[in-house]
């Protein structure tokens, strides 16, 4: 019992010396707290003369208070863009609300330097309700302006390097595309490439080229990821797919091909694949035949001249480098003068078009259909108008080739072998 009392003796004996060292704290002086308070203070009178200033802004100013105090006005110390806007705006407002808080200006020391200050005011009233003076907090933005200078220096210095690797992009995905589609005899022929992010390189690609008398390879496709990765290995891919035509043309055989080489290339970490359509286009007197093999592409879209249109598949066609004996089959048609040939990469179809939503291979169906019969050169600047209309939902890189059979009259064809 008694040493209870006595543990609790001595607590009460810790707790009141605490109190009093914390009511010393409180009884600070007033005149200490104003003048030596970790921000300015400031009086005027009405008409802006100084009728009071704490100390803490006279060492920031570098000013004698006899200097200020019924000698000068608020507006002496502010600088010549500082007065005219306390002229037009802070003054103004200060009349109609009463206070006027968190306003950036500078003020000029007494050396003729600058002092950066975020300046709060409110408007003092006697008992009578008049307006009797104004006071003014002043707190020191030096710290502040020089960390909002190096955000905006660093901001700019991202802004420029954005810009650099944007234009680095560019050229770089116009060195994975042809520069223009060669002129094929008895064919109209049209390409676009719609770039959804100048940030990253896209992995999509193209091509068109001759194979011999009147026969034509092509092909698109799109290579998996973005950046520099997928820049080499779409280089790789479209250098593959003219070679492999060189050494045998089928289609079946020029993917396949391409699926044992990016199998042989791949990193272990950073396995990567494609998809892609290659065609074999033979011209002959009055049509043209076209062989066409998948390796996990969309379908490719036929647009006929008697107006309808349909889904070209290739069945069975899986990912490019992914398995040692892909399953790549070959899909053949004849087209017709009038006739068109789309091929197309997923970000068309992949297109958000709601929260959930996407645009979807039925709508580009139907998009097509009513605008068939129609040539290359107007099916792909039709869809360069789509993909500009779906606008910020186009989040991939989008590649178009078309192919259109013109008439006998217009074009020039050759005998098929």
């Amino acid at each position: 019992m008694i040493g209870a009392a006595g543990e609790s003796g001595a607590r009460h004996t810790r707790d009141a010396a605490d109190a009093a060292e914390f009511s010393a704290l409180l009884e600070d002086s007033t005149d200490d707290l104003y003048e030596n308070a970790p921000c300015g203070y400031l009086s005027t009178l009405l008409d802006g003369q100084i009728a009071k200033v704490n100390t803490t802004l006279l060492d920031w100013l570098g000013y004698p208070r006899a200097e200020l105090v019924g000698r000068r006005y608020f507006n002496d110390l502010l600088t010549v863009g500082g007065r005219l806007y306390h002229e037009t705006h802070f003054a103004p407002l200060l009349r109609m609300q009463g206070e006027v808080k968190g306003i950036a200006l500078e003020l000029r020391t007494a050396d003729g330097g600058r002092l950066p200050v975020l300046l709060s005011s409110v408007v003092k009233s006697g008992a009578d309700g008049q307006p009797q003076l104004i006071r003014t907090t002043v707190f020191d933005a030096r710290d502040r302006r020089a960390y909002e200078a190096e955000l905006l220096r660093a901001r700019r210095e991202a802004e420029r390097e954005r810009e650099r690797l944007q234009r680095v992009n560019t050229i770089l995905q116009r060195t994975l595309l042809p520069p223009a589609l060669e002129a094929v005899p008895g064919l109209d022929v049209a390409a676009h490439y719609h770039i959804a992010s100048l940030d990253e390189v896209g992995g999509d690609f193209y091509d068109l080229f001759p194979q011999g008398p009147g026969r034509w390879g092509f092909f698109l496709g799109d290579v998996c990821g973005k950046g520099a990765g997928a820049a080499a290995l779409t280089s790789r891919v479209r250098y593959t797919l003219r070679g492999a035509a060189v050494h045998d043309p089928e289609p079946d055989s020029v993917l396949s091909r391409l699926n044992r080489v990016m199998l042989d290339s791949h990193h272990p970490d950073d396995p990567r694949f494609c998809t892609v359509l290659y065609g074999q286009l033979t011209l002959g007197r009055d049509a043209a035949h076209v062989a066409l093999a998948g390796g996990g592409h969309p379908a490719a879209l036929l647009l006929r001249a008697d107006g309808s249109a349909e889904f070209l598949p290739t069945a069975g066609g899986q990912l490019i480098g992914v398995l040692p004996e892909a399953d790549i089959t070959t899909v053949s048609t004849m087209l017709r003068p009038g006739d068109t040939l789309l091929l197309y990469s997923d970000g068309l179809i992949e297109a958000r078009t709601g929260p959930a939503d996407v645009y979807g291979e039925e709508a580009l169906l139907a998009f097509v259909r009513d605008l068939a019969p129609v040539t290359a050169t107007e099916l792909v600047a039709a869809l360069r108008g789509l993909l500009a209309e779906l606008g910020g939902g186009v989040i991939d890189d989008t590649a178009l080739l078309a192919l259109h059979l013109l008439p006998p009259e217009v074009g020039q064809f050759v005998p098929m072998d």
